[in-house]
């Protein structure tokens, strides 16, 4: 229990009560059912009493109309506080004791200059806050600076990458940051119907559950697009028929080959090259090794310019002998890599379905990568569907991102998708 000073008593868990005291950031972060919304809209209206005047905004990285803030919250947490004859509820705002004003706003709409109408106010709360872009934290922090002002942040942690986490869950808070998790279990008014909800959940499906529910960050869950991979030790048999890939990198994105075999409907991955910054002239080294003698007598110059740290470069046995498939938007990479000791090297065919067509052809076979192989690992872990920003809801959509080692796999296997004649109009995630 906490109390105001105009007697108003608020019931909350003992885990909120470090937000209770004055703090420059509030953070609470976790799953569904915690009561994050339901405390920071009890807090707030708890502060409009206690501080006449008080000027609040409630934002969220997207609002395009008041049905998408917490402004009906805020109406209904009045109502149940009893003190409606305090507060003014109008169609866009909310006026609060002494002249204060509760507003809501969507970040994506500001600018640096209009931004600057929020200088004065005491407080903003950004609930949904895993969906705040950095652009809009940037903007918003410098900018909440009356003394005494506080900046709230109410979220469902998605990734660690995301800019709120990054800020209040990284190796150290800012000065004057109070961060606190919780979940259901703090929430003693947790409705019956959430509990079924959780606890189905929990038997049939931990990984969301441990996501949704338990507030953890979104790992291999629903929005994973390769579940169908493990990690193991193998040999590579002696009379193995090899698929070759290759992929370009461009600026920060890195230059990739992958080898891969098949063994009935088991697809092996035993060896990678990973390189982010090679240049052209090199590649032949990342691919077919630093000491081969081929690559000095194709390209002495390059070979004897050949930075020390490229030097351990092993490249991949057979690279130079087996056929293989290059992503065709750099022509002029395949036409250099064939001139340079890799004769068999050639253009995928792409075309309108050829992604998803060539990530279903992986996701029917069961996957074996070997632990050497950890850029591959770390993609097939990280790749992913699109998630809807507000919902969190996952999407028939493949992210464009941390996929360099899986186009060069897609390339690999290319002829022997389109022999089988696989094809699908889109990926679709295992639940749909």
């Amino acid at each position: 229990m906490a109390e105001t000073a105009l007697a108003l008593r608020l019931e909350t868990s003992a885990s909120y009560l470090p937000l209770l005291e004055p703090a420059r950031y509030k953070g609470a972060h976790g799953g569904r059912g915690s009561a994050k919304s339901w405390f920071f809209a009890s807090l707030l209206i708890a502060r409009c009493i206690r501080q006449p005047g008080l000027r609040a905004v409630c934002v969220r990285e997207v609002q395009k109309s008041l049905d998408q803030s917490v402004k009906r919250l805020l109406e209904d947490t009045i109502v149940r506080l009893g003190v409606g004859h305090l507060f003014r509820v109008l169609n866009t705002h909310i006026e609060t004791p002494g002249g204060g004003t509760i507003i809501f706003q969507g970040m994506q709409n500001h600018t640096a200059a209009s931004i600057k109408s929020l200088e004065g106010y005491d407080v903003a709360w950004v609930e949904e806050a895993q969906a705040l872009s950095q652009h809009s934290l940037d903007l918003l922090r410098p900018t909440i600076r009356k003394e005494g002002s506080e900046i709230w942040f109410s979220w469902n942690p998605r990734a660690p990458t995301d800019p709120v986490d990054s800020f209040l869950r990284g190796p150290s808070l800012p000065p004057g940051a109070v961060v606190i998790k919780t979940s259901f279990e703090d929430n003693h008014w947790l409705p019956a119907e959430l509990k079924r909800e959780l606890e189905w959940d929990q038997t049939n499906n931990p990984q969301r559950y441990a996501h949704v529910w338990g507030g953890e960050y979104l790992r291999r869950s629903e929005a994973a697009v390769f579940r169908n991979w493990r990690t193991a030790e193998f040999e590579t048999p002696a009379d193995a028929r090899f698929y070759f890939g290759a992929d370009w990198g461009f600026s920060v994105d890195p230059a990739v080959m992958v080898r891969a075999f098949m063994d009935g409907r088991k697809l092996y991955i035993d060896r990678e090259q990973y390189a982010i910054g090679c240049e052209v002239d090199y590649l032949p080294a990342l691919f077919g090794g630093a000491q081969d003698q081929e690559l000095a007598r194709l390209n002495r110059d390059a070979w004897e310019s050949m930075p020390q740290q490229y030097r351990s470069w092993t490249g991949i046995d057979g690279a130079r002998l087996w056929p293989c498939i290059a992503d065709s938007a750099r022509p002029e990479t395949i036409d250099y890599l064939r001139r340079h000791g890799f004769p068999r090297m050639e253009p995928a065919k792409k075309g309108a379905g050829s992604v998803e067509e060539g990530i279903e052809f992986l996701r029917s076979y069961e996957i074996v990568v070997h632990p050497r192989c950890r850029h591959t690992i770390d993609e097939l872990t990280c790749y992913s569907y699109k998630t809807d920003r507000l919902t969190d809801e996952v999407l028939p959509v493949l992210e464009d991102k941390k996929n360099h080692v899986i186009d060069a796999l897609r390339y690999a296997v290319e002829k022997a998708r389109r022999a089988t004649a696989v094809t699908v109009s889109r990926p679709m995630p295992s639940w749909m």
